[in-house]
């Protein structure tokens, strides 16, 4: 399993017509294309799914979970959702700086 280290700022995102919020980080570089070399190679067991999506392994601090990514075409790179659980429990809020170890 290869695995890739960033750190890049939590942001949020908000629909102007729902009142949720989802939080991400922009995974970008060398991780980003590593992601995308093995999305295409055909590396994962379960393949891309919707929205061009990714599965792939995460840690944030002591927290660990698998999720997926989604390809960003603003940057390039990859968004990776932070669920509420995780930002909870680091104690993360939008615009901290987030090192985030990407498994695939």
């Amino acid at each position: 399993m290869e695995s890739f280290v960033v750190t890049t700022p939590l942001w949020r995102w908000q629909s102007a017509t729902a009142p949720a919020a989802w939080f991400f980080v922009t995974i970008t570089g060398d991780a980003a294309d590593a992601i995308r070399i093995a999305a295409i190679s055909g590396q994962w067991l379960n393949g891309r799914k919707g929205f061009g999506s990714a599965r792939v392994d995460v840690m944030i601090g002591e927290t660990s979970w698998q999720t997926s990514v989604f390809p960003h075409k603003e940057s390039g790179g990859w968004l990776l959702p932070v669920k509420a659980a995780v930002r909870n429990a680091e104690g993360l809020v939008e615009g901290d700086e987030v090192t985030v170890t990407v498994s695939l």
